[in-house]
């Protein structure tokens, strides 16, 4: 198989580096060296997969302390996510890496305001107003947040006014799940006044919803932001409902969805034990998953917040 030029540039800088753990500790990473890792991220199928899989090493390579390593792989992800594709499914992983490229171990806010651009541009070509919604308002919370963020208000507050217009061109029984999205947006960007003006109504939204995966993330959602808010009571009692919902669910899949969303949550609340024990539950409904392409997908996803929170005990 042949890498592409940036790729065999990563490959020559990082071509003896040492085998990783996830974790940045140890000499493994699933037996698979830094170079396996990247000709493994060239081989998939698009160039959203391919730059997910870059970025994956990137983390990696900053829990090692590789910070040059990572930084060529957060590049070269950069450059699989400029060409066509599905705007639903680039502008994510384009927001996903300005957030990493504003954090404080690689620090590249040029690309990361770049990456931002270029999401907001592709989010004015997705059609689905909700999956509209949802990229400009993770995007706004990018831009506001002081936390791994830019810390540019003016820059969130614009683009959180532009996931607000499209959020409420949306019949209002389907408006729920894009209200939640731009609330937590505002939590992300430090807007609290604009979030606390959206909660009430996300709330009632939210027990509306009659698909019961939808319902319970949107409780979740709600929880989280009441938490933001400073309100953990609330937010206690939003995720006990919201887990009622989830362990409900009879579909395997959306039931594993569900609890991994529910369970999140709960670690962001501080209760990573309860999160620990809902997230069993999530990995018994991913076993359950008939197809082995989206069973892979959710075991992955719950196995790795699993690892995750284990080593928080």
């Amino acid at each position: 198989m042949r890498l592409s030029p940036a790729l065999r540039i990563l490959v020559v800088v990082l071509g003896s580096f040492s085998l990783l753990t996830s974790s940045g500790c140890g000499q493994k990473k699933e037996g698979l060296t830094i170079r396996q890792q990247l000709e493994k991220a060239e081989s998939e199928s698009t160039p959203d997969l391919q730059a997910n899989a870059l970025v994956k090493v990137a983390k990696i390579q900053l829990a090692a302390a590789d910070t040059t390593g990572a930084k060529e792989s957060v590049k070269a992800a950069f450059a699989k996510l400029q060409g066509d594709g599905d705007a639903g499914r680039l502008a994510p992983q384009l927001i996903a890496l300005a957030h990493l490229c504003a954090g404080a171990k690689i620090a590249d806010k040029k690309m990361a305001r770049e990456a931002l651009k270029r999401a907001i541009s592709l989010a004015e070509t997705i059609t689905d107003p909700t999956r509209k919604t949802e990229v400009l308002a993770e995007a706004g919370g990018v831009y506001g947040s002081k936390d791994g963020g830019l810390a540019d208000p003016k820059a969130a507050k614009e683009t959180l006014a532009k996931a607000v217009e499209v959020a409420e061109s949306i019949e209002p029984k389907f408006r729920t799940v894009a209200l939640a999205a731009v609330a937590l947006g505002y939590t992300k960007a430090g807007q609290n006044e604009d979030a606390k003006e959206m909660i009430s109504t996300l709330e009632e939204g939210a027990r509306a919803l009659e698909e019961p995966r939808k319902k319970a993330e949107a409780l979740a959602v709600a929880a989280k932001i009441r938490f933001d808010l400073g309100n953990k009571n609330e937010a206690v009692k939003l995720l006990a409902e919201a887990s009622v919902v989830a362990k409900g669910i009879e579909r395997a899949e959306n039931r594993g969805y569900a609890l991994l969303a529910v369970a999140i949550t709960i670690d962001d609340i501080g209760d990573t034990k309860k999160a620990l024990s809902l997230l069993k539950e999530a990995d018994k409904a991913a076993d359950k998953v008939p197809d082995p392409d989206s069973q892979k997908k959710i075991v992955e996803k719950v196995r790795t917040k699993m690892a995750e929170l284990e080593k928080k005990k």
